[in-house]
């Protein structure tokens, strides 16, 4: 992935949008990485992806929920935000 400081973004703002056409850009603040910058394209297919994951969770959910398979409310949202599914 290609990485430029957060003033070399800045000066080449117009080049950095035409490059992340292409892939993502990492920015560096002192050194650290602190953003990176996807195309639109790339951000709505990984709100797609996450989207699936959660239907594909719901639908579990029910699932298990028909089976009489149900867990503590807190541990399900536990799991859920680490992304952790049995």
């Amino acid at each position: 992935m290609l990485a430029l400081s957060a003033n070399d973004a800045k000066t080449q703002f117009g080049d950095m949008l035409m490059k992340v056409q292409r892939a993502p850009i990492q920015i560096n603040k002192n050194g650290k990485p602190v953003a990176v910058v996807i195309s639109v394209d790339e951000y709505q297919s990984m709100e797609t992806l996450k989207l699936r994951l959660l239907q594909t969770r719901a639908l579990s959910v029910v699932e298990d929920m028909n089976n009489g398979d149900t867990v503590d409310g807190e541990q399900f949202f536990t799991e859920l935000e680490s992304g952790q599914h049995d």
